[in-house]
């Protein structure tokens, strides 16, 4: 799943530090989400879009894979 969380930090001047604090995770989770190789929980992508002032549809990309 491809995501924008990086561009959004980057629009709010955020560190991965800052938005790990904010969503409750470890930094390492917001690594791992960055590059591609984490799904989130619904949970998670809530709190990480909130963090980032959107909405889980506009800060993750969902591809239909049939």
């Amino acid at each position: 799943m491809q995501n924008r969380i990086k561009e959004f930090r980057a629009k709010f001047n955020m560190t991965q530090e800052d938005l790990a604090r904010k969503a409750g995770v470890r930094r390492e989770t917001i690594v791992f989400l960055e590059a591609g190789k984490y799904n989130p929980s619904l949970n998670l992508a809530h709190e990480v879009s909130k963090a980032l002032k959107t909405t889980i549809n506009e800060l993750f990309i969902f591809e239909n894979k049939r």
